[in-house]
């Protein structure tokens, strides 16, 4: 689905004099606005359709919003759809708290308010058709390596039916075959046979105990359980199994067996063949690895994108819309960070750059500190301290004035980062006495998620602040005895007139 594509609204609300209201105020938007007069009709539509958001009143005769969510919740198909309750009654907590079990992502009082609506709605549109980009890019993938393992089996069927195929597979050490007299027990390989298994011709004895000694452990039932059906009359035996090479190296492959009979119908000898499929099987493994691992991020890109959705607080719309996109799109770029790594980590340098980059100008910011490769985790959770320190500071500190300057140094002394932030040049600075969400968030994340410490120190000539974070995550960290202890922790921001 690309970005420009509509997505379907569903409106639900019993009269309709409000459902037009909505339709009015949802309608720049450009999606599409889907309405149902009751839960019944709303339940008809989503069967019918595929809705991103649902809009819906809590109070409605036959089946409330409640009612309405908790049947929406149980088919498989709608358990993650983003559903908003508008309420024209006061709301508890215990009615809000039943909300959000039932599958509610936020409430919308009444009188509504056009411009929270609509950025409500705007947001939770745009990470509808995110999550189908990234739906759509798993499918893709899962079908590139189905259509890849696919050819390979066909490849694997073609050599065990042409002679000609085995010789450029024994050739290629991918095949090999092997022969056993039932009567007396001696065993004969081919060259292919030996590779696969990682030994010497000339050195190893190929014997039923030297085999077993290679055969993983765990999969010595399998060859006792074909033995036992070759003893009952089986004519052939299929089975994958690994080998324990002499090198410590593990090889998978898949054995095909058949019985020569005799007169009397008894065995009298086994042949087969066997074909090394390590390769197949590392690639399900990555398939597999990937696919878990797609799904891991997209869930904590979401995740992270709604608490900022649901937690940032602002006095008008306008503020409001232009903290969470400030904060989404700091974790964006740590993400753009992350993903050239293949998600191994950040280098602190080049996030700091990215942080600051829509900042940097004439001069004003000095940056200094070694090398230091960051976790994922860590990365995502300084690059949004960052966003909240640069933003204070371009508002009321020293990027807020031309003659402002900010320099920001960082080392590491045993598994402790310690980032300082100094700004100097700017406007006269006060210690503050209330906390804003901004300075809340970013002291919890250090402090909570990475288990660090935040320092801030607010001197007249401009605002020091120091981010201690460790590198792992040890035991929590002392509160006395380092060269820090002397500083106050935790002290939030305030606006300076």
């Amino acid at each position: 689905m690309m970005d420009h594509e509509k997505v379907n609204i569903l409106l639900v609300d019993d009269q309709p004099a409000k459902l037009l209201a909505y339709e009015v105020i949802l309608k720049e938007l450009g999606e599409n606005l889907v309405v149902a007069a009751s839960g019944r009709e709303a339940l008809e539509i989503l069967l019918k359709n595929e809705i991103a958001i649902i809009l819906v009143d809590v109070c409605m005769p036959e089946l409330d919003g409640f009612e309405l969510a908790a049947m929406i919740r149980e088919h498989p198909r709608f358990q993650k759809t983003a559903m908003i309750f508008i309420s024209a009654i006061q709301v508890s907590d215990i009615d809000r708290l039943r909300g959000y079990e039932m599958g509610a992502v936020d409430y919308v009082p009444v009188p509504v308010v056009p411009e929270v609506l609509r950025a409500k709605i705007k947001v939770f549109a745009e990470l509808y058709r995110k999550t189908r980009q990234l739906e759509r890019l798993n499918a893709e993938l899962e079908d590139r390596v189905r259509a890849r393992t696919a050819e390979l089996e066909k490849s694997t069927a073609k050599l065990v039916e042409s002679e000609q195929r085995r010789s450029m597979a024994i050739a290629a050490g991918k095949m090999g075959s092997w022969d056993w007299d039932w009567i007396n027990g001696d065993w004969m390989w081919d060259e292919g046979q030996y590779r696969i298994f990682g030994v010497n011709p000339n050195s190893f004895e190929v014997t039923s105990a030297n085999i077993q000694a290679l055969l993983h452990p765990d999969d010595l039932d399998e060859l006792r359980k074909a033995i036992a059906e070759f003893s009952k009359g089986a004519r052939s035996y299929e089975a994958e199994f690994r080998v324990n090479r002499p090198d410590g190296e593990v090889r998978w492959c898949v054995g095909t067996a058949a019985a020569t009979i005799d007169w009397n119908g008894r065995v009298v000898r086994v042949s087969g063949v066997t074909v090394d499929i390590s390769e197949r099987k590392r690639a399900e493994e990555r398939q597999t690895l990937l696919t878990r691992e797609v799904d891991h991020r997209a869930k904590n890109a979401l995740a992270l994108a709604q608490s900022i959705v649901r937690l940032t607080r602002a006095d008008t719309v306008k503020t409001y819309v232009d903290a969470v996109e400030g904060r989404i799109n700091a974790l964006a770029r740590v993400h753009t960070i992350l993903s050239l790594s293949s998600w191994q980590g950040a280098e602190i340098g080049k996030l700091v750059d990215e942080e600051l980059a829509p900042y940097c100008r004439g001069g004003q910011i000095q940056l200094s500190g070694a090398e230091v490769q960051l976790q994922p985790a860590t990365a995502q959770t300084l690059a949004l301290a960052l966003h909240e320190l640069v933003t204070n500071s371009a508002k009321y500190g020293a990027l807020s004035v031309v003659s402002g300057q900010l320099s920001i140094t960082w080392d590491v002394e045993n598994d402790l980062l310690a980032l300082v932030w100094e700004e100097t040049g700017g406007p006269s600075v006060r210690t503050p006495v209330s906390r804003g969400f901004g300075t809340r968030s970013l002291i919890a994340s250090v402090e909570s998620q990475l288990g660090g410490r935040v320092l801030f120190d607010w001197r007249a000539e401009g605002l020091v602040c120091r981010l201690l974070v460790p590198l792992v995550r040890p035991a929590p960290m002392p509160m006395q005895n380092d060269r820090y202890a002397g500083m106050p922790a935790g002290r939030p921001f305030q606006k300076v007139s």
